[in-house]
């Protein structure tokens, strides 16, 4: 049996490579294609049953189940709404408590306000340190009043914009 086996092997191995032509290359490569296109012919037709399908199911939903789709759409709305409030209340509150203007604050809590004013504040101070200057002797400390009234204009400003 092993002896067949090998004279199969060394007889196909001694025949020549088969060449095609054009034309059979084109045959052959037809039939794959249409065998291909036959598998998919029934996609569109499919298609157009599934649009069907969901259009039918859209059309065949309970109003109950409409409303409560809307009513969860406002639901999320609203709790939206309700936090951008809270912020916004929280911002201004800590505005009026610490002097910062409320446009400055992004925070969302009252906790994280509070810790935006006091950097910015903590800011502020470094900013109008005024280096001292020794004149004749005397030591100058910069005005504190005229530095403090300066804010609070630029803040009123702020505020009323």
């Amino acid at each position: 049996m092993a002896a067949e086996t090998v004279n199969q092997e060394t007889q196909q191995a001694e025949q020549p490579a088969r060449t095609f032509t054009q034309a059979e290359v084109d045959a052959m490569i037809g039939e794959r294609l249409s065998r291909e296109r036959a598998k998919y012919a029934d996609y569109d037709q499919l298609k157009a049953r599934a649009d069907q399908f969901t259009a039918q199911e859209e059309a065949s939903k309970s109003d109950l189940q409409k409303a409560l789709d809307k009513a969860g759409k406002l639901q999320a709305e609203l709790d939206a709404l309700k936090r951008s409030n809270t912020a916004r209340d929280a911002r201004d509150k800590v505005s009026a408590a610490t002097g910062v203007p409320a446009n400055l604050l992004t925070g969302e809590t009252e906790e994280d306000c509070k810790a935006q004013a006091d950097a910015i504040l903590a800011w502020r101070r470094d900013v109008q340190k005024y280096p001292e200057a020794r004149d004749g002797g005397e030591v100058h400390s910069a005005p504190a009043d005229g530095a403090s009234s300066l804010w609070a204009g630029i803040s009123e400003r702020l505020r009323n914009n």
